[in-house]
């Protein structure tokens, strides 16, 4: 059935994918985009002498204090590109933020048999796995005592929650870690499953030499390189002569 619009674009939607087989594989399909996604990253300024030398150069000691004053060291230098050398910076991980906004309406009227018995529960379900350790799994580990644990794989996987990458377009696949998931449960069917809900997520994305954030982060040099074409409006900046 068609909706009258034959060249309407395709929207992408955003999803959760577990990194790595195991059982029961992690997939989570976006059934909304987000309509807010917001991302943050905090840096650290300091003065060359701050973490003290007690335990060796580099080396932080507990409790210790600044020894200077950021203001009056960055006072100290008439050349910024010095400055900019000198000065102590931290950068933290980049943080996503959004809700994610599941609804079993859409699907009820298209007598979806699976959403009419269970609702929105096994997308949430799926959610609430991916923060829980894989060796917890009743069915990995059920599966894993049938076939045994071949060398280097297991089914269960370690202790540790599931690796997830969030991808969301073809310029953002990132592996990250979920740190905290808020699931509000708003309408429920005669039988108590959920029908609609918001899950509200919080991440930390995993930088490094992994494949997934390297691809992230070479479509973000290659956006900035676009950015040159508006290049021409430094024209209409007033600079120092």
């Amino acid at each position: 059935m068609t909706d009258g619009f034959p060249n309407k674009p395709k929207i992408l939607r955003g999803a959760f994918v577990e990194f790595g087989l195991s059982l029961p594989p992690l997939v989570v399909v976006f059934q909304y985009n987000p309509v807010q996604l917001s991302r943050n990253r905090a840096l650290t300024f300091g003065v060359p002498g701050d973490l003290g030398e007690a335990n060796g150069p580099g080396q932080s000691s507990p409790g210790s204090r600044p020894t200077r004053d950021l203001r009056e060291f960055h006072g100290g230098f008439s050349d910024l590109q010095r400055l900019q050398e000198q000065q102590l910076v931290t950068v933290a991980e980049q943080t996503i933020g959004f809700d994610i906004r599941l609804d079993a309406t859409d699907r009820l009227d298209e007598s979806d048999t699976l959403t009419e018995q269970f609702g929105i529960a096994p997308q949430i379900a799926t959610l609430e796995l991916m923060v829980q350790p894989k060796q917890e799994s009743l069915l990995g580990s059920a599966v894993s005592a049938l076939l045994g644990k071949p060398k280097g794989f297991s089914f269960t996987r370690r202790a540790n929650p599931p690796m997830v990458l969030f991808i969301f377009g073809r310029k953002r696949v990132l592996p990250v870690n979920i740190n905290t998931m808020q699931i509000t449960e708003t309408e429920f069917s005669a039988d108590l499953n959920p029908l609609r809900a918001t899950v509200a997520v919080g991440l930390t994305v995993i930088e490094g030499k992994n494949m997934p954030y390297l691809y992230s982060k070479a479509m973000t040099e290659a956006m900035s390189v676009l950015n040159l074409a508006s290049i021409v409006d430094v024209s209409n900046v007033v600079l120092p002569g």
